[in-house]
């Protein structure tokens, strides 16, 4: 909301400071400039400090801002108060993004949708408010002049454009106030909670220490968050460049009344948020890998469809349509995917919030440069393709470098080899040992059974000798039963050899 209710006050805020709209573009650039700023020291101060504190540290300095801005009456003073917003919204999207993986951790999907979709939602709601806070003051107050006034900027000089607009401020001014005194009011009431979370000693900062010591860095840490940053500059870069350029190529190139063009704008950014929305309940079943997957093939397959069909107006109204909802969800599923792989750290979220930054700086400015050279192309349809291609080509190869092992899976996997080698070396010494006993044992059943032939051939021929039935051929025969009885004939156990030795001390 604090972004995008720039855009319906900005003749508000050029008035205010008694300037033209066309001289007071400098703040845009302050605030770009804020962003990038932001997004690096929030990196490195979420890091070393409390996440809850420094958010609500940072929104608490956007309030400040934008109560500030409808009082600013010097450019350079509103220009400021823009870098300010800017490097707390840098602050506000590292750090956010790295406090909802820290919170929910591997079910942060659904929960970091739901983060990017309340942007949405923002610039949505800000227009409205601005335009519900401007009210009818410059259609019911000053009708004619207003259009008076608008034909006379184009012709007479500085001063007296100044004096016209000095008129038009005490209109204007109370209604151009209360938009950002209502966005203000609400952005103190958010870091209010977060000062309260902080107060009650909630840290993420414990969370973040714990999910580095439980998580280890990927093998080609570095190359993911380089190839992730370029990554996240083509998506965004094209994101922009598509809501920013459409209008004035429908009616360009399209040549669409005022109101069919402003109607594809919409269609754009209202496939954009709903797409959003919708994505909340599919991360919950959905692997980041194969939202971000779907996301650029539907945007490489609708860019194709507008870079080379757009001349045909149902091409267009589609292919703007499935371009705007692939596109949705193409950062929140990149920060939750890279997440699984390796250890996001503020610096590193840093990098794709400056990234997703300098593509929304450069890639529009060099298609309104390039649309300039080349009149009859349509570059933006042009730069949408190019985009698309990129990355389509970067994810494959950030997705084989992240499921490439690291020293640590290399040393489990070498661990565990060495554990199957000793327990399978433990099997066949064991298996070695069992049948040298087993060949023991079986030498010992053939000594025993042998011993027994021997016997038996010695008590036959004392028998033999004694005449009759004697006592003693009578007494030796049960006697030689019960051996042989006991004594076992194949392999067995010790107790049969312990009932041998013990017969043969009884018979000697």
């Amino acid at each position: 909301m604090s972004i995008a209710v720039l855009g319906p006050t900005f003749q508000n805020l050029a008035a205010n400071v008694h300037k033209n709209v066309s001289d007071i573009y400098y703040i845009f650039v302050g605030r770009s400039l804020g962003y990038l700023g932001g997004s690096v020291l929030g990196g490195v101060l979420f890091d070393s400090m409390n996440a809850h504190l420094l958010l609500a540290l940072s929104m608490f300095g956007t309030t400040v801002g934008l109560y500030g801005i409808p009082w600013c009456k010097k450019s350079l003073l509103l220009t400021v108060l823009m870098s300010v917003i800017g490097a707390s919204m840098g602050i506000l999207d590292t750090g956010g993004n790295v406090l909802a993986l820290n919170t929910w951790g591997a079910e942060a999907g659904p929960h970091m949708q739901a983060l990017h979709f309340s942007f949405a939602v923002g610039a949505f709601v800000a227009p409205i408010l601005a335009k519900m806070a401007l009210g009818g003051s410059e259609s019911k107050d000053l009708p004619v002049a207003e259009k008076t006034n608008q034909s006379v900027l184009r012709s007479v000089p500085t001063a007296s454009a100044a004096s016209a607009t000095s008129a038009l401020k005490h209109h204007l001014g109370a209604d151009f106030l209360w938009s950002y005194v209502v966005i203000g009011t609400y952005l103190l009431l958010v870091s209010f909670f977060f000062f309260i979370l902080y107060s009650k000693g909630s840290s993420a900062r414990d969370k973040s220490k714990a999910s580095l010591q439980k998580c280890m860095f990927a093998k080609y840490h570095y190359a993911l968050i380089i190839l992730l940053f370029v990554f996240f500059f083509c998506y965004v870069g094209a994101e922009v460049t598509y809501g920013s350029y459409i209008f004035t190529y429908a009616k360009v190139f399209a040549e669409m009344k005022e109101n069919e063009a402003a109607a594809l704008n919409s269609v754009f950014w209202g496939a954009f948020a709903a797409c959003r929305g919708v994505a909340i309940f599919c991360a919950a079943c959905l692997y980041p890998g194969t939202m971000i997957l779907l996301s650029i093939i539907g945007s490489a397959a609708s860019s194709s469809c507008l870079a080379f069909f757009a001349r045909y107006p149902a091409s267009l109204w589609v292919g703007t349509a499935v371009y705007g909802a692939s596109m949705a969800t193409i950062f929140p599923s990149g920060i939750s995917w890279i997440e699984q792989y390796t250890v996001v750290q503020g610096k590193s979220a840093s990098l794709f919030v400056v990234g997703a930054a300098l593509g929304e700086m450069c890639i529009p400015a060099v298609v309104g440069y390039l649309q300039g050279k080349f009149h009859h192309l349509p570059v933006v349809m042009y730069t949408a393709l190019v985009t698309s291609a990129m990355t389509v080509m970067l994810f494959p190869v950030m997705y084989k470098l992240a499921n490439s092992p690291g020293e640590s899976d290399l040393k489990e996997m070498s661990e565990s080899e060495d554990r199957k080698a000793l327990l399978s070396n433990s099997g066949l010494n064991e298996d070695e040992e069992d049948e040298e006993d087993a060949g023991e044992w079986n030498e010992a059943d053939f000594e025993v059974i042998e011993m027994n032939d021997t016997l038996r051939n010695s008590v036959i021929e004392t028998s033999r000798k004694i005449p009759g039935d004697s006592p003693a051929k009578v007494s030796l025969q049960p006697h030689l039963d019960n051996v042989l009885r006991d004594s076992p004939v194949v392999a067995g156990g010790s107790p049969g050899r312990k009932n041998v030795n013990v017969d043969r001390e009884k018979n000697d």
